[in-house]
């Protein structure tokens, strides 16, 4: 979806009102603080102090602070709360939002406001404590709720049902009625998340979970099961024929499923390199459902606008976030898919070019429409091997910055805390430029506050100490290359160096692309002795990411030689070319090979690299002949 369209869908928003029935709770936030704790005179048991509270909307509250995010027309709220300090501040917060809550009913007996009492101690979480667990509506607060939903359903354009509490609905009558009132309002948006109740709702569209959505196709589905996309397309396609209303499947990572008339359409996931927080996502994905829908916006698109949305709130840490206009729009100006993540985790789906190891994946369709005359190639782990090894260089850097004067003295559970977090970044930044990499690493080090503010240093300074670690190794490497020790074949991947010639015997223009100082990225490339085959056409980073980066390398070759995408292919063992490449149609070639042997498959490369958009995968160049009949089908 163009920025432009996200645009024009926000704007439709605001004119539409909607209404949300639901679980509407507080989390409530307790900060203790032993310090401050006393010994009971009375009972002699030792009181917990708390140094800090504050409390914030959960369940289909939240659901209610994103369609505020969101910015529509008007926001009304059906439900019950207890009469008691956590319903009032519910209100208040409500009215801060500007949301109407004249529907919002006070039952004053067997009802208190759901809560969630989480204490924290030395930021640990301790056992939480729960408030309305044991509510008893009453069915004269459901005939009054009811009423209230027959006047949304007459005068909103779109309506949440959402359900999150276990036995929130005690009488079946309820549900059986308000279905009543649905089936004599056909035309009206209801939107439906409900965790305990989603069977028994008719004529609303849906939002699942995959394992919800399995066990409404009556399936025996676990929390931890793996569910087939293909068969989930199947479960979206039944319950869209049972109601007739789109549906929507939620995947976490790996995107969303949206089912109507046309059929099903699989929206996928986004990635990022940091941290990521699911809580919450889930409101962020219904309540930017429902609005679309409610502007109009047909299911597939509006499951490509809600996915943006959430991508928005996962990225905000240790919170229920929301997500506003502008940071929708962020992240649909530069997305990065998640492609076929099922095919990239399971090796056993992968197809090969008959006889080789070149796998396929895409439609071979698409490889008959290339016309292929510039060729972008990465670098280090592409061509050449003489950085192989750099994140073992990287990877400590980063743990003794992060860990800091702690490096020697830290537990063993802090250790493999910083330690892992390290190396999925370090596997997820694959590509990218140091620099960027230090502008992560300094994150860190602030995300895990074990450094004071005034030690911890810039990008560059910590660019500087990894540079200075892995030049060390590099020009050990260069120096045996000088003095014949070692030859071109011991520091470039199998068959990269002839595929580079063959490439230019053909009339293909080369261009040499590296997240690596540009500098040495010619220096290497000269003493490897294939710099020449680039011409001018070697680029690397400067210091400044303003100045250069993989994507703008591919933005001034179209643009410089008239090109679209048919003519560009790219290769290279990283993502982030993979992802450039793919966004600009081109065609984008994975090199997951062993670094270590030169030649064969790295699993996790093949893995990652799919995900970024690979539409075809080699371990090496050794099977130059059918690579290239693949590359040029016309043989031009």
């Amino acid at each position: 979806m163009q920025e432009q369209r996200v645009r024009e869908i926000l704007e439709k928003i605001q004119r539409v009102q909607v209404a949300v029935y639901g679980d509407f709770c507080l989390d409530a936030y307790w900060m203790l603080d032993p310090a401050g704790s006393e010994v009971s005179v009375e009972t002699g048991l030792q009181g917990q102090a708390v140094r800090r509270h504050y409390y914030t909307l959960g369940g289909a509250s939240n659901v209610v602070a994103n369609l505020a995010a969101l910015r529509p027309a008007g926001i009304r709220v059906i439900g019950v709360i207890g009469d008691d300090i956590f319903g009032r501040e519910l209100v208040r917060q409500f009215h801060e939002l500007g949301v109407d809550t004249r529907w919002l009913l006070v039952q004053d007996q067997q009802f208190d406001t759901v809560t969630f009492g989480k204490r924290y101690q030395e930021n640990q979480e301790l056992p939480r404590i729960d408030f309305g667990f044991f509510n008893a509506r009453s069915e004269t607060t459901d005939d009054r709720l009811l009423d209230y939903l027959e006047k949304a359903l007459e005068t909103a354009d779109g309506i949440i049902l959402n359900q999150q509490v276990p036995g929130s609905i005690p009488h079946p009558a309820f549900i059986e009625q308000l279905n009543e009132r649905l089936a004599r309002h056909p035309d009206r948006i209801v939107l439906l998340d409900s965790r305990h109740y989603g069977e028994r709702f008719r004529g609303v569209c849906r939002k699942t979970n995959a394992i919800e959505a399995a066990r409404l196709n009556r399936r025996d589905a676990q929390s931890d099961d793996v569910i087939a996309v293909a068969e989930l397309k199947q479960y979206a396609e039944a319950l869209y024929a049972r109601d007739q209303r789109p549906v929507f499947i939620t995947r976490g990572a790996r995107g969303i499923l949206a089912a109507d008339a046309g059929g099903v359409k699989e929206i996928p996931g986004i990635q990022f390199h940091k941290k990521l927080d699911p809580v919450g996502a889930g409101d962020t994905t219904v309540s930017a459902l429902l609005v679309c829908l409610a502007a109009g916006v047909k299911p597939a698109e509006a499951a490509e606008f809600a996915n943006f949305a959430a991508a928005v709130t996962v990225q905000k840490l240790y919170q229920t976030g929301t997500a506003t206009a502008p940071e929708i729009l962020a992240v649909a100006r530069d997305s990065h898919y998640i492609y076929q993540p099922e095919l990239a985790e399971d090796i056993r789906q992968a197809r090969t070019l008959e006889a080789t190891e070149i796998e396929i994946c895409c439609d071979r369709s698409f490889l008959a429409d290339r016309r292929i005359r510039h060729a972008v190639f990465d670098h280090d782990g592409t061509i050449s091997t003489l950085r192989q090894g750099w994140e073992a260089v990287m990877a400590p850097v980063m743990i003794r910055a992060i860990l800091g004067d702690r490096y020697d003295s830290a537990d063993e559970t802090l250790y493999h805390k910083v330690r892992s977090r390290v190396q999925e970044y370090i596997d997820q930044s694959t590509g990218i430029q140091t620099i960027v990499q230090m502008e992560a690493l300094v994150e860190m080090v602030r995300e895990f506050a074990l450094v004071p503010a005034e030690q911890i240093q810039d990008r560059f300074g910590y660019k500087q100490i990894y540079n200075d670690a892995l030049m060390r190794m590099v020009n050990r490497r260069l120096e045996k290359f000088r003095r014949g020790a070692l030859d071109l074949y011991d520091y470039t991947i199998k068959g990269a160096v002839r595929f580079l010639h063959r490439l230019r015997e053909k009339g293909v223009t080369l261009y040499l692309a590296s997240g690596t100082d540009r500098e040495d990225v010619l220096n290497e490339a000269r003493v490897l002795g294939y710099a020449d085959l680039f011409g001018d056409n070697i680029y690397g980073a400067v210091g400044d990411v303003s100045r250069y980066s993989k994507k703008m390398v591919l933005e001034t070759i179209l643009q410089a030689n008239r090109l679209t995408g048919r003519a560009l292919a790219v290769f290279g063992d990283g993502p982030v070319e993979i992802r450039e490449c793919r966004k600009r149609d081109g065609l984008a070639v994975g090199i997951a090979s062993d670094e270590i042997r030169r030649h064969g498959l790295c699993p996790e490369k093949r893995t990652r690299l799919i995900k970024a958009g690979a539409h075809v995968m080699i371990c090496d160049f050794s099977e130059p002949e059918p690579l290239l009949a693949l590359l040029f089908p016309t043989g031009s």
